[in-house]
């Protein structure tokens, strides 16, 4: 049997777009290049693998079982890569916006010391997506992942930002007693919004202002012009404080938190070698990052 990967390829393209004109462009090749491939396929394994339909097409009963095998050896070659690349002293690293303004300056430095590194920004769905597959092989996220094996880094406690003026109208209140209209929070997708929301006991639909802002940073900025109030990690605190004048900072009595972790999937042969040390470089310098926002911002 003569099955080439270059078709197992093509039939997981395929079942993506649904189409074969927009799979072809995917892998980058002609259609009938794709076509002929597909139905080699079919004759190599003495299977109908697609029923081809004016405007689409559908798997068959066949076809759905040969794409579960296609995407596992897919997903296993991707993890050779990985290996292959780590065993050169390579690491992907994938980072959520989040974190990584904040962490990576001080990260990097002890990082590029240990191994040559490639750096993935993106939001969580996205890297968990990758570590997936095997284009990452860890990540650092900011929300419980099960399926991945995890090391916690560090607790990340929230902060109350808005000008001075506007956090003493709400300084005591409780997260979940602060006013929907004045909350200020990322664009949907960003897992610290989802948790802003979730602190809070809000939804989207209580909030009378929809910024759509796609980072802190620019949150910040807005909220220190007075447009309202947003939850700041600590992790993100000394910094949008330098690079946002009006901006001030205070403490909820009762502290809300996110817990930062780093994950990696958890099959994994050679972890042993290079996740638990990364983990730790990681802890230190989170520990030392949160040290330093609890002393300036008590």
């Amino acid at each position: 049997m003569n099955v080439t990967l270059r078709q197992l390829t093509y039939l997981i393209a395929l079942d993506r777009h649904r189409n074969f004109s927009r799979a072809a462009a995917a892998v980058h090749v002609t259609q009938p290049a794709l076509s002929m491939q597909i139905r080699e396929l079919e004759t190599e394994l003495g299977l109908t693998l697609i029923e081809r339909r004016p405007r689409d097409i559908r798997l068959t009963r066949a076809g759905r079982m040969v794409l579960t095998r296609a995407q596992a050896i897919e997903a296993e070659l991707r993890a050779l890569q990985a290996e292959a690349r780590r065993g050169q002293g390579g690491l992907n690293l994938g980072v959520i916006p989040t974190i990584a303004p904040y962490l990576l300056p001080r990260v990097l430095p002890a990082l590029r010391s240990q191994a040559a590194l490639r750096l993935r920004e993106a939001r969580t769905e996205t890297l968990l997506e990758d570590l997936t597959s095997g284009r990452l092989d860890a990540a650092i996220i900011a929300t419980p992942a099960p399926e991945c094996h995890e090391a916690v880094l560090c607790e990340d406690r929230f902060l109350l930002a808005g000008t001075p003026a506007l956090l003493a109208q709400n300084r005591g209140l409780a997260p979940d007693a602060l006013d929907p209209g004045a909350l200020l929070l990322l664009d949907e997708g960003h897992c610290l919004a989802d948790q802003a929301l979730a602190l809070c006991g809000l939804t989207r639909a209580a909030q009378s202002v929809d910024l759509g802002a796609s980072s802190l940073g620019t949150l910040c900025g807005l909220v220190g012009q007075g447009m309202g109030l947003t939850l700041v990690p600590e992790l993100a605190a000394a910094t949008e404080a330098k690079a946002v004048p009006g901006l001030a900072l205070a403490r909820f009595a009762r502290e809300p938190a996110r817990m930062i972790r780093l994950v990696r999937r958890r099959e994994c042969p050679d972890a042993d070698s290079w996740f638990d040390p990364l983990a730790a470089t990681l802890r230190e310098i989170c520990t030392a990052l949160i040290s330093d926002a609890r002393a300036t911002f008590p």
